[in-house]
């Protein structure tokens, strides 16, 4: 049952991992710039939930979205698009991720929200390290899908988690950032402190240790990404990094843990 499990977790994680690039394309723009509403030839973008779900291509003139830069051009898809938004990992990425989730997990009705948000978590990660940009259109909704389906799945028998605790560590660790960013709103965005509401309310799931040891692991992650870069010499004490991945690459583990340890509510 656990494989099967794990691999409808995994088929999940892919089908929802080749509908993000087109997503991660319109929103990889500047804090100023609204998404983009059309391809780069300037045809809009059609279909499902307008436009934002959809094969990573434009119909009209089937160019490919969101192709990385480098590796020179190729018929039929263009190569001046924003790099870093690449197609080719979103899927394989968001697939890991569920996959990992299920095996720690089970059959629990947690997994269920786990498998919903895994994907917007994957797109936040894209779109971050592309423009440095955490867009309210996704972070928002996420914190409050986080808390909502969270209450849906502590009604269902065989939980191994706490509401109340998962609304307290989305405010704690939202709070948090929240002074990080008054303190030093260069080196903390607001959007990080948006998406806290949705990670903490994950972790806090699990209670005050899991929410703590992914917190700690997103900054450990940071700074070993940032002092790697200084070290060699591709940035400095004042450059900016994306923090958004290392939040969510940090907050990953300690769910597993959390997942893994977890007892299911008698009754």
């Amino acid at each position: 049952m656990y494989a099967t499990l794990i691999a409808l977790a995994a088929l999940w994680g892919v089908c929802a991992g080749l509908l993000l690039p087109r997503a991660a394309y319109r929103l990889s723009v500047e804090p100023e710039e609204t998404w983009r509403d059309a391809c780069p030839a300037g045809h809009p973008f059609t279909g499902p939930a307008r436009g934002w779900l959809g094969p990573a291509r434009c119909a009209p003139c089937a160019v490919a979205v969101p192709v990385g830069g480098g590796g020179g051009a190729r018929p039929g898809r263009r190569t001046d698009l924003p790099a870093g938004v690449a197609a080719p990992a979103l899927p394989v990425v968001t697939a890991l991720a569920c996959a990992a989730l299920a095996a720690a997990t089970g059959p629990r009705p947690e997994l269920a929200v786990w498998l919903l948000l895994t994907p917007f978590a994957v797109l936040l990660a894209s779109v971050d390290v592309r423009v440095h940009r955490l867009p309210d259109r996704v972070t928002l909704p996420l914190a409050g899908a986080a808390a909502g389906l969270l209450g849906v799945a502590a009604l269902l028998p065989g939980h191994a988690g706490s509401w109340p605790a998962a609304l307290l560590g989305g405010l704690a660790l939202g709070a948090g950032y929240f002074v990080l960013f008054v303190i030093h709103p260069d080196g903390m965005g607001f959007g990080d402190v948006k998406l806290a509401l949705s990670l903490g309310a994950a972790l806090g799931w699990y209670g005050w240790g899991i929410l703590f040891a992914g917190a700690f692991a997103g900054f450990l992650f940071g700074a070993v990404y940032g002092t790697v870069l200084i070290v060699l010499r591709r940035a400095n004490r004042r450059s900016a990094i994306p923090f958004g991945p290392f939040m969510i690459g940090g907050a990953l583990p300690a769910l597993l843990l959390g997942a893994f340890t977890a007892v299911p509510a008698a009754g």
